[in-house]
């Protein structure tokens, strides 16, 4: 799977590093492992009161999407596009504050924006909310960092704001703390200690 994903970036023109054949137990490693429910992020939690519809829906979990080469290139298609779309900015300059959770209609914003497009382009172009939980992370410096990920029978796969590249996970170096349940929008779930044990193993 890792293979087909190096294939594509090639073909469709921009740099990315290829990801290799991966043995057995990164093979095994290609989904997260989830948690109970636990805390909402506080910027969410801003963003369900101001659009309380966005997080009363209740998707039907049937498992992650299938992938097929038309929707491998859509995903990288809308993970370029919106990173080129939206110049970074911090809440505090656009708003005084931090934590503004939002659509960045005005070609602005930081990197909860920018997971928020490119659900909806997703959503829009047929993958279910279930397979595209909003991700809070921790990067290598400890700076905490929202990103989306699509789960797929390829694996769970990243769309991040600081990577035009979409990689697998355990690919990204980061810390993974929660994401989005998939059966409630609104809702939350940890995710185990053991993922990021494989991420530091897989990095290896």
């Amino acid at each position: 799977m890792a293979a087909k994903w190096a294939v594509l970036f090639t073909a469709i023109g921009f740099c990315a590093t290829a990801i290799g054949p991966v043995d057995n137990s990164a093979e095994a490693a290609s989904l997260m492992a989830t948690g109970g429910l636990t805390s909402q992020p506080i910027g969410h939690y801003e963003f369900c009161k101001r659009m309380p519809h966005e997080c009363a829906i209740h998707p039907r979990d049937t498992g992650p999407v299938r992938m097929t080469d038309a929707l491998r290139k859509k995903i990288v298609a809308i993970n370029l596009a919106v990173n080129k779309a939206v110049k970074p900015m911090n809440d505090v300059d656009i708003y005084g504050r931090e934590e503004v959770w939002t659509y960045p209609d005005r070609g602005i914003g930081d990197c909860e924006d920018y997971v928020l497009e490119k659900r909806r382009r997703l959503h829009e172009a047929g993958v279910s909310l279930a397979n595209l939980p909003i991700t809070v992370v921790r990067k290598p410096d400890g700076e905490g960092h929202a990103v989306l990920t699509l789960r797929s029978s390829d694996g769970d796969l990243i769309l991040d704001n600081l990577n035009d590249e979409v990689k697998l996970w355990n690919e990204t170096g980061y810390e993974y703390l929660k994401r989005q349940a998939s059966t409630h929008t609104g809702r939350w779930v940890s995710l185990r200690a053991e993922n990021n044990l494989l991420v530091g193993a897989v990095g290896r």
